[in-house]
């Protein structure tokens, strides 16, 4: 069980020295009973009292990293069940599965196309994160093979799979370095399984069939050789045990503080489902509640893509809005004649009306004010895009000298503000715009004159 703030302050040399950045002792130790802080922060503790205090620091979920220093996959470190208490740190790792039974051009081909897949969203690109590398021929040498074809044509990090300790030698000589995911250590073969993870120093997947008992049996005495790196997989395919199965190992591992069970989950969606629709929503499934690592077995933009916006909404820190940067931005070519249009930092407004304006054909000026990330109606609800916020963004940014007139469009769902934006900015007309972004090019189109 995790250690309370007055048992962690017990330990503590009580002097209030304020070395650690906090007031006094018991403060300190508050935070580190909430895992905000690390007890290795105090400088002052003796050798025992540090040895008995660091498990109270350490994260309830084991961080995991996979891949080398440009290209790597975080996961665990998470702190809480449900991302409104405070908020998710690692995202989901999205993974695409190999087989070497596949000719190797044809396994070039796909790396090809899914390394170089992006798509950018409210000012993030979005992308595959790595491969899986399936020793399904049960061949050394073909598995070895495979993976070093594919490790000459990305640096995308990689797992690779397979039962067979000699195989998996194998593939990581041609792996490493680059710090893959060893998967997977069962009953059978833990012990070389950890050998290997110990000599490669790789992280190593942990996988049962047979319950959370014997899993965390397994997870244990790999972290006994020293091995702190684990990620598991109970063995749920379906939606149902998924959904059961991770949710309780997450509960174990944050509400109970149950060790051998506080380490990520990989899971593989395409186990368990009977299509491709099936797989892809047993995937957003998983990554809501409470996969680490995602491995799919099929691959295309329409299926990828929901995957990743959904990620990136649930990893969205909820208290922090997406901000783009305030200014005066250019939506295609601008001429001295074209719309100068107004809108707020918030990044899905931001995107919204830029991407109309652009699907429209309308090259503009749009200017971006500072609302600390907030909607237009939220930000203006709470006194952040009023009229002295607009002309000030005005002047600030000298949007005068890019243009030839004196007319800028407000969004409407603040017109209350043009009166007073017409004594901000008396050289300037005021035009009221739509309420939607969806309608700003026929706006534009009835009411622009260049």
């Amino acid at each position: 069980m995790a250690l309370t703030g007055i048992e962690i302050y017990k330990y503590l040399p009580k002097t209030n020295c304020k070395k650690c950045g906090f007031p006094t002792c018991l403060a300190f130790a508050m935070k580190v009973a909430q895992k905000t802080v690390n007890i290795t922060i105090c400088t002052d503790l003796s050798a025992e009292s540090r040895a008995a205090l660091e498990a109270a620091g350490r994260p309830p979920i084991q961080l995991v990293t996979i891949g080398g220093d440009s290209k790597k996959i975080e996961v665990g470190n998470e702190t809480v069940m449900f991302r409104h208490e405070k908020t998710f740190f690692h995202p989901t790792g999205f993974v695409y599965r190999l087989k070497d039974t596949t000719p190797v051009d044809s396994i070039l081909q796909e790396v090809q196309a899914i390394a170089e897949y992006k798509v950018e969203r409210v000012g993030r690109f979005l992308a595959m994160d790595g491969f899986a590398i399936e020793n399904a021929s049960n061949d050394a040498a073909t598995f070895a093979k495979t993976v070093e074809a594919v490790k000459s044509k990305t640096d995308l990090p990689l797992i690779l799979i397979s039962k067979d300790p000699a195989a998996m030698e194998a593939a990581l000589a041609k792996a490493t370095p680059g710090k893959p995911l060893i998967y997977a250590a069962n009953k059978d073969n833990w012990e070389k399984m950890a050998d290997l993870a110990v000599k490669n120093k790789c992280p190593i997947a942990v996988t049962s069939s047979d319950g959370l008992s014997e899993l965390a049996t397994l997870a244990e005495q790999i972290n006994k050789k020293g091995i702190e790196e684990i990620v598991l997989d109970p063995g749920a395919r379906d939606f149902g045990t998924s959904l059961t199965t991770l949710t309780q190992i997450r509960r174990l591992a944050l509400k109970k503080n149950f060790r051998p069970l506080g380490y990520p989950i990989i899971t593989f969606p395409g186990e368990g489902a009977a299509s491709v629709d099936l797989e892809a929503m047993l995937a957003g499934q998983q990554v809501a509640k409470y996969a680490g690592i995602v491995v799919l077995d099929h691959f295309s933009p329409a299926m990828v893509y929901p995957l990743l916006t959904m990620r990136l909404n649930i990893y969205t820190d909820p208290q922090k809005p997406i901000q783009v940067t305030p200014g005066i931005i250019q939506i295609g070519t601008p001429k001295p004649t074209s719309p100068v249009c107004v809108t707020t930092n918030f990044s899905l407004t931001y995107f919204a009306i830029a991407g109309e304006l652009e699907a429209a054909g309308w090259a503009s000026w749009l200017v971006v004010c500072d609302t600390e990330g907030l909607s237009v109606l939220t930000s203006w609800a709470a006194g952040k895009f009023d009229a002295e916020k607009i002309a000030k963004t005005i002047k600030n940014f000298k949007v005068a000298d890019n243009v030839n007139h004196r007319n800028v469009v407000i969004p409407g769902h603040v017109a209350v503000l043009r009166g007073e934006l017409e004594e901000e900015l008396p050289d300037w007309k005021i035009m009221v715009g739509p309420r939607e972004a969806v309608d700003v090019g026929g706006f534009l189109k009835q009411n622009w004159k260049n």
